[in-house]
């Protein structure tokens, strides 16, 4: 029996999601009309994290939404942590625009989330758009 290295898969999942786009449309039918509320990708974060969580089984579902996303990881077994390690789950704070973000810890200096701008997960400073971080979640599945 193999059993999934679950922790080199993410590093490698996002790795070589780097500027696909992929995640960039999410549609809904609101009001009868069909609708992308990811915004061709200015509002990918959740949706791109909960997707690559999604693949290795780390949450029980794909969201459009950070607090949706969050609530799947607290029920998912992810906990917070005071130090970050590789793969964890970055939290920063709202924008001028009342929306969260949600992203990867990659080092002390990297991260790796949907960037608005380019529509696309790349990587970034960790000091992402001079945002407050509000916290970092792991789980024990990633854990060498």
């Amino acid at each position: 029996m193999y059993i999934q290295d679950k922790r080199r898969t993410l590093f490698r999942l996002i790795e070589n999601s780097i500027s696909t786009k992929i995640f960039r449309n999410n549609y809904f039918l609101i009001d009868g009309k069909s609708k992308d509320i990811l915004k061709n990708g200015e509002l990918s974060c959740a949706f791109y994290i909960s997707s690559i969580l999604y693949l290795l089984k780390l949450v029980k579902d794909i969201h459009t939404t950070v607090q949706g996303t969050l609530k799947d990881l607290e029920e998912s077994g992810w906990y917070k942590i005071n130090k970050p390690k590789k793969g964890a789950i970055v939290l920063w704070d709202k924008d001028e625009e009342g929306h969260y973000h949600l992203g990867f810890y990659w080092n002390n200096k990297k991260a790796v989330s949907n960037v608005s701008s380019k529509k696309s997960p790349n990587f970034h400073p960790i000091k992402y758009k001079n945002r407050k971080i509000l916290a970092f979640y792991f789980h024990k599945e990633l854990e060498k």
